[in-house]
């Protein structure tokens, strides 16, 4: 659970995290506008005025937890639905940003199952 490996997975996630979710509020880095489908669903999201600041909120501090390597299992979890909701939608309306999106997806997987003891208890 604490190899190398691991480490630089989660330092790797806890910093894509930190980094784009703060952008959710602060707007650091230039994002261009998806089109079609895309485009209107991030705008029926953004017109909620509630969702990108809780995401990028959220994002922050489970990305904080990992960097801090405090309740690892805990963030991890947290963030499951959150990845399966980017995979989603770069899946169906975004197809140019899967790649990063399988990426979240696939680190948070391999970190899930580094700790799956911590887990096994959820399922008795």
């Amino acid at each position: 659970m604490n190899s190398m490996f691991t480490k630089i997975a989660r330092i790797v996630l806890g910093l894509m995290l930190l980094v784009f979710g703060a952008n959710k509020f602060l707007y650091f880095i230039p994002m261009e506008a998806p089109t079609g489908s895309a485009g209107e669903f991030m705008n029926s999201l953004n017109t909620t005025g509630y969702i990108f600041p809780v995401v990028g909120i959220l994002e922050v501090i489970i990305g904080v937890m990992l960097l801090l390597k405090k309740w690892v299992a805990f963030a991890l979890i947290l963030l499951a639905p959150i990845s399966i909701n980017i995979l989603l939608f770069h899946l169906f309306l975004d197809i140019p940003g899967l790649l990063f999106a399988l990426l979240i997806v696939v680190i948070n997987s391999i970190l899930i199952y580094k700790h799956w003891q911590q887990y096994k208890p959820l399922f008795y």
